[in-house]
């Protein structure tokens, strides 16, 4: 008997690095070059707006550049919570942590800044069959971000874009988004191994709103993904049952706004691991994974150790 989808949760990876080319010299305050940074920031927030193992958590440091430190991690998860209706729902909580550097007057002095966001979204969608063991799932999602802003100046700024070290100094901006996905979901179940495949387009426009004067932002976010999982029995068992190895891969293209503002079009992520079955055992999780991913793109490689649980 086919096994209808559960919701996964996918409770963020570990560790994780990327490295990848030097970023740019520290950039001039000014409002202008303020808003573009401001655009960067949603364009940022943009790579966490939809479930995707490829970038739930990314670490960049290159400390000989001028912006030295990224970083972001981030809670997941989708499914259906009801076995026999076809509503799927799904919800991304991510945290990032952005620290430019700005110079003031030619580099006389120079404003430290430290960028923190918090970035939810959520999705509803419904699943249309196709075939027997392949669905068509629209999705509508909707986002709604924070930044906040702290910095520290090294010297006496001459005077210049009051706004621009007013923001830097202790500003915010609040965006929300409103898009939508489309996903063809493929899952074959045996007893003698699991088979999950899915594609997806993902389009969600970012905008700011009630934030600070000198700042306003807008980002679209458009991946185009593949995700597939293979999971099959080992000879070994765990809870009165067998534990399962568990291979992955998958590929995100970035679109838009997003590609290549990082230093790279395209991640493959390539993962192994074991999962733990406890639905034997009266307890609200079913199912227990944890791999470690290979990533790799053009300018970037990395790593990163992911749980995740079934309900």
């Amino acid at each position: 008997m086919r096994r209808l989808q559960r919701p996964d949760v996918v409770l963020g990876a570990l560790c994780a690095a990327l490295l990848l080319a030097p970023a740019p010299a520290p950039a001039q305050v000014s409002d202008a070059d303020l808003q573009r940074r401001a655009n960067a920031i949603l364009t940022l927030m943009g790579f966490s707006l939809v479930p995707d193992v490829t970038t739930g958590a990314l670490a960049i440091s290159d400390q000989s550049a001028g912006n030295p430190y990224f970083r972001q991690s981030s809670i997941s998860g989708g499914g259906r919570p009801k076995r026999d209706v076809p509503l799927y729902l799904e919800g991304t909580l991510a945290y990032g942590r952005y620290d430019p550097t700005f110079a003031v007057d030619d580099a006389q002095a120079t404003v430290s800044v430290k960028w923190e966001s918090l970035l939810a979204t959520g999705g509803v969608g419904w699943d249309f069959r196709v075939a027997r063991e392949l669905v068509l799932r629209p999705v509508v999602n909707f986002s709604l971000g924070r930044v906040e802003s702290e910095a520290r100046v090294s010297a006496a700024p001459p005077p210049g874009s009051r706004a621009a070290l007013d923001f830097l100094g202790n500003g915010r901006l609040n965006a929300t988004g409103l898009g939508g996905s489309l996903m063809l979901d493929y899952e074959r179940y045996r007893p003698e191994n699991e088979i999950d495949v899915e594609l997806r387009y993902s389009n969600i426009h970012l905008q700011s709103f009630d934030s600070s004067q000198a700042v306003e932002g807008h980002a679209n976010a458009q991946t185009v993904s593949l995700w597939s999982r293979y999971r099959a029995p080992t000879r070994f068992t765990a809870l009165d049952r067998p534990l399962r190895y568990v291979l992955e891969y998958a590929y995100t293209s970035f679109l838009a706004d997003l590609r290549g503002v990082l230093g790279f079009d395209d991640v493959h992520s390539f993962g192994a691991g074991l999962e733990l079955d406890s639905s034997n055992h009266d307890v609200y999780v079913t199912r227990t994974r944890l791999l470690v991913r290979y990533k790799i793109g053009n300018n970037v490689t990395g790593w990163a150790l992911g749980l995740a649980v079934s309900f």
